[in-house]
C-alpha cells in the first residue's frame, strides 16, 4: 500500500475528521459532481464512489448523497454494497433509514451514469462475509465500528429493470 493511502486511512480514523468530515466531503463532492455534470467524484479519487439518490424515509423527498462503496464483480456485473458507518459516528446516517423505507426506489450515479437499483440490507453470514472483505478493502471501517455501539449496516445494490 502506498504511503499516501497509509496516511489516509491514519487520518479518516481519528476522532477530529469523524467530526469534520460529514460536513465537508459531502458538500465538496456535491458541488464538483454536479460541475462536472457527474464525470468526477472527488472522493473517488482514494475510494470508489457514488451519488446514491433515494426517498427520504419520512419526508417522501428525494436526497442525494455521495457515499464510498465497494464494487462487487464476484456477484456479477453492476453490484455494490454501501457500509452505513456514518465516519465512525453515534447514529446510523440518514441514506440508510431511507433504503430500509424506500428499497426498490433508489438510483445510483456510477461514472456518470444513472442506474436504478434495488437495495437490501445484508444480515447473519452473508454480511459477516461481506464486513470482513469492507475490513480488508478499507480498514478504517474497524475503527469505526470499535467506536459505536450499534451495528454498522451493510446494503447491497443490484441494478433493476426500469420502465
Amino acid at each position: 500500500m502506498a504511503a499516501g493511502a497509509r496516511m489516509v486511512q491514519k487520518v479518516s480514523s481519528t476522532r477530529t475528521f469523524a467530526r469534520i468530515a460529514p460536513h465537508v466531503i459531502p458538500a465538496m463532492d456535491r458541488t464538483v459532481h454536479r460541475l462536472t455534470r457527474g464525470k468526477v467524484l472527488l472522493s473517488a479519487q482514494m475510494l470508489p464512489g457514488l451519488i446514491l439518490t433515494v426517498r427520504g424515509a419520512r419526508s417522501g423527498q428525494l436526497r442525494t448523497t455521495p457515499l464510498a462503496c465497494m464494487p462487487t464483480p464476484e456477484h456479477g456485473d453492476g453490484t455494490w454494497v454501501l457500509i452505513g458507518s456514518n465516519f465512525g459516528r453515534t447514529g446510523h446516517p440518514a441514506w440508510t433509514a431511507n433504503l430500509l423505507a424506500h428499497p426498490d426506489d433508489a438510483v445510483i450515479n456510477w461514472k456518470g451514469h444513472d442506474i436504478a437499483v434495488r437495495a437490501r440490507l445484508l444480515e447473519g453470514a452473508e454480511r459477516e462475509e461481506v464486513w470482513q472483505a469492507a475490513l480488508t478493502f478499507w480498514p478504517p471501517y474497524a475503527t469505526y465500528q470499535a467506536r459505536v455501539e450499534r451495528e454498522i449496516r451493510l446494503f447491497r445494490l443490484e441494478r433493476r429493470a426500469t420502465s
